[in-house]
């Protein structure tokens, strides 16, 4: 068994989908276990950008199965765009499915979200605006709808005689927004059994049951970051589901028995979207230097991110309770022409000076926090062709060895560019 889960080792855009996208070459199966269109992947192959948002990054290899599970959320408009454009770019989709068990967000979700994260709400969490956290919430409190139950308009009639007169009460009287009549979102639903119906996978049990018994290699892929996770990151300022490793198994069907190794995906320093702490965050010359040689821009949102050095701490936290077994690092080459770098060894707490090794989970205490930092020399020179691990300068990899020191965990992919070729693969979980 090689079963393997790819996982955001920070708050979310490590390059997880340039790492799943390389692994699904070498797995039969591959999984998309939470999240919503909040997320978004970008794979670069021969040049070609691709932006993913729902669809595993593994679609774009033929005879894959592709299979989106019962923890994702999923927003009907969004999904069609997303097909259409890949298909339109000649991409084959005939592999991809969808858990009848995933829950829909639906226009109402979209309303309320927007609402809460306006500019004059001071409690705003930066969320993508995209409905996940009052999708999650409907799901948990009963009040959510499945794929599935858009195939009974019986029962689809029943549920929303239960659901719509609690909403439209929650819209009027709290958010002072539009309603919406039973028509209206059977009408919506009617569309979007039609979206869902050629990937609808009601035979999901039997081809994950067989692809056990047959020994299939299987990738697990998650969105956001573990420091996003709703019960382990920086709550509130995280997303609604568990990008951890261990939610791979619940939001899949597949038990955690058949799961083997966790890569935690990590940049060579670190970033945030939106509001909460970041203890390593650089608001200077040297975070704008980051941001700019990286495209530090959110896939989904476009906004700015939030940049800093490599914070270990933090990173040791993200191996106990993502399950982490090894490590991916992502864009190294973006410090190709930096005179020093730093990592954060330790925050020291500045009103008493009292070091900090292990994360402390209070976010109202990290205001109080400072890092503190270890420096390493750059390399100066291009490593964007760099094959294997001999070919990266002494600099580069004496900074990749203490990173392993801290966090743990072993290195074994580094990204060293944004093409799949791009790559230094010294152990592939699948072989």
């Amino acid at each position: 068994m090689k079963n393997t889960v790819v996982v955001g080792a920070q708050w979310g855009d490590e390059g997880k989908a340039k790492i799943t996208d390389l692994l699904a070459e070498y797995a039969d199966v591959i999984i998309r276990y939470q999240g919503g269109c909040n997320a978004g992947h970008t794979v670069v192959v021969n040049n070609e950008t691709y932006k993913f948002h729902l669809i595993p990054s593994g679609v774009l290899y033929k005879n894959k199965f592709c299979f989106i599970g019962a923890g994702t959320v999923i927003h009907p408009e969004t999904f069609l765009k997303e097909t259409q454009d890949l298909i339109q770019r000649g991409v084959d989709l005939s592999s991809l499915k969808i858990s009848p068990l995933a829950t829909i967000t639906l226009p109402y979700h979209i309303d309320i979200d927007g609402i809460n994260e306006t500019n004059s709400n001071k409690n705003k969490i930066g969320t993508t605006k995209k409905g996940i956290g009052p999708t999650y919430s409907d799901k948990i409190g009963r009040y959510g709808l499945k794929i599935q139950d858009l195939y009974d308009e019986e029962s689809l009639n029943t549920r929303l005689d239960a659901i719509l007169p609690l909403k439209n009460k929650i819209l009027e009287k709290v958010y002072n927004s539009k309603t919406y009549s039973k028509e209206e979102i059977l009408e919506r639903c009617r569309e979007y059994a039609i979206i869902f119906k050629p990937y609808l996978c009601t035979d999901w049990v039997q081809k994950l049951s067989n692809a056990i018994k047959e020994d299939k290699k299987i990738l697990f892929e998650g969105a956001q970051g573990i420091m996003l996770d709703i019960d382990y990151g920086t709550y509130p300022y995280v997303t609604s589901s568990n990008p951890i490793g261990g939610a791979a198994a619940t939001g899949s069907g597949i038990g955690p028995t058949h799961i083997k190794n966790i890569i935690g995906v990590t940049k060579a320093y670190i970033t945030r979207v939106g509001e909460g702490p970041f203890i390593t965050e650089l608001t200077d010359s040297i975070g704008d230097k980051i941001r700019t040689i990286g495209g530090e821009y959110g896939t989904t949102t476009g906004r700015p991110r939030r940049c800093g050095w490599f914070d270990a701490v933090l990173s040791r936290y993200c191996v106990l309770v993502g399950g982490l077994t090894q490590m991916a690092i992502t864009k190294i080459d973006v410090f190709n022409d930096f005179d020093e770098l730093k990592v954060c060894i330790a925050y020291k707490d500045k009103r008493n000076g009292k070091l900090y090794n292990d994360y402390p989970t209070n976010i109202n205490l990290h205001k109080y926090l400072e890092p503190v930092y270890e420096t390493f020399k750059g390399w100066n020179s291009d490593i964007s062709n760099a094959k294997s691990l001999e070919d990266l300068p002494l600099n580069a990899r004496t900074y990749l060895k203490k990173l392993e020191e801290l966090v743990g965990i072993p290195i074994k992919i580094i990204s060293v560019g944004a093409d799949r070729e791009q790559t230094i693969i010294l152990e592939n979980p699948f072989k």
